[in-house]
């Protein structure tokens, strides 16, 4: 018996380990390929605002050419969807949709673009209570939808959540992966104090 034999079979288990474990993590990474991220204002009391609204994506601040499936253009298919997707899973946290008088105003950024640059669309509300990081983050890469939540008497943000979307020139396909991506994030709002 040689002793190069004798350290096959830890060197094989451990490998099929190693492979296993690999595995494991593509599967959950497959299940699982939104990643969410949100942050709240201090003493921001979101839970009990009973009712929101959704703000029409506002004007262009750049020269910026969209493309005929982007989410922030008008009478576009995935613009229909991605906010038909947000009132929708508000609704389902226990919100109720409000066109006048809403305690929340709800904006959204999203983009079929190489990069989503914020700056872009000027909702009109500020960070003023919010708590900032140290490097203030304009752009972000493409398939990213950001939901913001606004006072709407302040115009602060009182919430954000960040997620992402694969980016398909198939109207339809694009618009089932926003769908997902705002449902991933709000399952990270508040649900709603009834």
């Amino acid at each position: 018996m040689s002793y190069e034999r004798f350290g096959e079979a830890p060197r094989r288990a451990r490998t099929r380990a190693v492979l296993m474990l690999a595995s494991i993590m593509l599967t959950y990474a497959a299940c699982n390929p939104v990643q969410v991220r949100t942050v709240v204002a201090p003493g921001a009391d979101i839970s009990s605002r009973p009712t929101f609204r959704l703000l029409p994506p506002p004007k262009l601040a750049r020269d910026v050419q969209l493309k005929s499936n982007d989410p922030m253009l008008v009478n576009s298919i995935t613009y229909r969807r991605i906010r038909d997707a947000i009132r929708s899973a508000l609704e389902k946290r226990g919100y109720q949709y409000s066109e006048d008088a809403a305690a929340m105003d709800v904006a959204y950024y999203a983009t079929a673009l190489n990069k989503l640059d914020i700056r872009t669309w000027d909702y009109g509300y500020g960070w003023h209570r919010f708590p900032r990081q140290y490097t203030e983050v304009y752009q972000y890469k493409q398939g990213t939808v950001i939901i913001d939540v606004v006072d709407p008497v302040t115009h602060e943000l009182l919430w954000r959540g960040e997620g992402s979307a694969a980016v398909s020139d198939d109207p339809d396909k694009y618009a089932q992966e926003l769908e997902k991506a705002v449902n991933k994030i709000i399952e990270k709002f508040p649900q709603h104090a009834a």
